[in-house]
């Protein structure tokens, strides 16, 4: 069965339109999920909404959104009022400018969507956009009203269709150096650097995606099948918890041999050992939250 769609519309260059549709690329269908359960009976269990000063249930045709303008004075807001507001972009993305996709740095990237177009009278106009991006090597700025939330997106080339990813409003966006600010300048020893760049040769690959393993997920089968099977939960084998650098030098050196079955780190980047130097601390210290 093909994907439902996440969104039908129209995307605009100028004057060419062409009917699109938007779909997940992203599924979470063969992941792990629970219910939750009565204990006593193993009957699963429902929310329902409780009103907050009488503590009485209601009723799903007496529930209403509320907006709160005071302390607990709101506004009521029917869903089909909600379902009214549209704007130009509820169903259109114009491309309103063009950029190199590599300039927009990787912290606003946020969800990708496939991008299609939804018939076939669509396909020669959503062609000729797809393929004048790829020949200018530009990707597409626009805007989408996508899960009640206009948001910015870029959009760029992706074989046969494209590929749309939303992006993050900058307020939104906690800056590099709120975070990195702490980390203090560290005159790094060229020594040390040089060993790290062996390292870095040695485990030199190519990007597979389709050798990443969820462990976490197969743990969480493993008991499932335990269960299952009226066994005990499996043991939960500790993982070993790495301890502080105390000499830098010794690390980078044991590491190199560990991975290349060799003791001596190769070649001409090699320095004489006499210069070991123990590292200062191995991590900035972090602030209070």
């Amino acid at each position: 069965m093909a994907p439902r769609p996440a969104w039908k519309g129209y995307l605009k260059l100028s004057l060419v339109t062409c009917a699109i549709e938007l779909t997940n690329v992203v599924t979470h269908a063969d992941k792990v999920s629970f219910h939750i359960l009565n204990r006593k009976t193993g009957n699963t269990v429902k929310r329902i909404y409780v009103d907050a000063e009488t503590g009485k249930p209601i009723e799903e045709g007496d529930e209403i959104k509320g907006y709160e303008i005071d302390k607990g004075d709101f506004v009521h807001i029917e869903e089909d009022e909600i379902e009214a507001v549209q704007i130009e972009t509820s169903h259109t993305m114009s491309l309103d400018g063009f950029v190199d996709k590599s300039s927009i740095r990787q912290i606003y990237l946020d969800t990708p969507y496939y991008v299609a177009p939804a018939d076939k009278v669509s396909q020669d106009a959503f062609a000729v956009i797809r393929d004048a991006m790829a020949g200018k090597k530009m990707a597409g700025l626009a805007r989408i009203v996508l899960y009640r939330r206009e948001r910015p997106v870029v959009i760029e080339p992706l074989g046969k269709g494209m590929v749309l990813t939303t992006l993050r409003y900058d307020n939104t966006v906690r800056q590099p150096e709120t975070v990195f600010g702490d980390i203090e300048a560290v005159k790094t020893d060229q020594e040390m650097t040089d060993l790290a760049e062996l390292i870095i040769d040695k485990k030199k690959t190519k990007f597979d995606p389709s050798k990443f393993e969820d462990k976490y997920e197969e743990a969480l089968l493993e008991l499932i099948r335990a269960k299952k099977a009226g066994h005990k939960a499996p043991k939960a084998k500790a993982a070993p918890k790495p301890s502080n650098v105390v000499n830098l030098f010794d690390a980078l050196k044991k590491s190199l041999s560990s991975d290349s079955g060799s003791t001596k780190p190769s070649s001409a980047k090699a320095k004489p050992a006499a210069k070991r130097v123990k590292a200062k601390s191995v991590a900035p210290k972090r602030k209070s939250a």
